[in-house]
């Protein structure tokens, strides 16, 4: 029996109001259910106004056994920020860049950089699995990709965290690992025809696009590519190459963040359920959503649950 919760991003309140809402009752420190236990997808942190507050419910349910928690790509990117980078002296595992500052600024509005309370955090972060698999469902941010799982298996613990170790390989660009925990957290990933770029909602320009691997159906480059739909319509309808396409195979259900769904929450297909639904953005118009799973093999769209967004932005 388990309540599987997207992508918070620092949206406490609206957190707590799922919570309540899922029939979650605040006992000490930690909220808690007579018969369900939490999971929650990651990214905890960046876009919203309450990140200390979000991460410290997180990890009073996990300390409490009343969830469990795995890493998102901005807890893969907070603890690479944080992280010297031995090879170039005075440089970080995720350069410091004004872009990566600005994806990063509401966590470090809260948390002093290098602070002993940011510390702290990031020593938590490196404790969450990449991934979760029951043995019934499996849970990963944003792609279960079992060939880049199986690349991944000698740099993860034994509960599927990070080796302290591995940290300066995964950040390697040219490495197999690099590419394994970008596609696990961050998502399939294809580079555009030469001369193709789009703007995406950051103001980056990209000539790479995420891809919508779940999909059978999507083919071609607009057609996979994981952009709102006017920026589709400047994509090429060119056929995607073999080597570049993936689907999930299994029939075993998994569950991701990550993707920044609209509308109302359904299942993407009989096996694959989405729970990112915007609530990043602030608005109401965004959702906090889980998946209430109770035993099935084919999920369902009536085990959705969700709160909208608050009134206000927060960027």
């Amino acid at each position: 029996m388990l309540d599987l919760i997207g992508d918070i991003h620092g949206y406490a309140e609206r957190l707590e109001a799922l919570l309540r809402k899922l029939g979650y009752h605040k006992r000490g420190s930690a909220w808690r259910h007579a018969e369900r236990q939490a999971v929650f997808l990651g990214d905890y942190v960046d876009r919203g106004p309450q990140q200390l507050h979000t991460v410290n419910i997180v990890r009073a349910m996990v300390d409490d056994g009343s969830a469990q928690a795995i890493m998102g790509n901005h807890e893969y990117n907070a603890v690479g920020f944080a992280t010297l980078d031995a090879e170039r002296p005075g440089d970080y595992l995720r350069p410091r860049s004004e872009k990566n500052s600005h994806q990063h600024q509401a966590f470090i509005r809260e948390v002093t950089l290098e602070s002993r309370q940011h510390k702290e955090l990031i020593a938590w972060f490196k404790t969450l699995p990449v991934y979760l698999d029951t043995g019934e469902i499996r849970a990963v941010h944003a792609c279960w990709h079992q060939g880049y799982l199986d690349a991944l298996a000698p740099y993860l613990n034994a509960d599927h965290s990070i080796k302290d170790s591995a940290w300066p390989i995964l950040h390697d660009s040219d490495s197999l690992a690099h590419r394994a925990v970008e596609t696990v957290l961050k998502g399939t990933e294809v580079q555009l025809p030469d001369g193709v770029f789009y703007t995406d909602k950051d103001g980056v320009q990209r000539d790479t696009t995420r891809t919508r691997w779940w999909d059978r159906a999507a083919q071609t480059y607009a057609g996979a590519a994981i952009v709102d739909e006017q920026l589709r319509s400047l994509l090429p309808q060119l056929p995607l190459p073999q080597t570049l396409l993936y689907n999930y195979d299994e029939l075993r259900p998994v569950f991701i963040g990550h993707y920044w769904a609209s509308g109302t929450p359904r299942i993407h297909t009989p096996h694959i359920a989405v729970l990112d639904y915007s609530i990043g953005k602030g608005t109401p118009d965004g959702k906090l959503c889980a998946y209430r799973w109770s035993g099935e093999a084919t999920l369902s769209n009536d085990h959705f649950v969700w709160v909208d967004g608050p009134p206000d932005v927060h960027r």
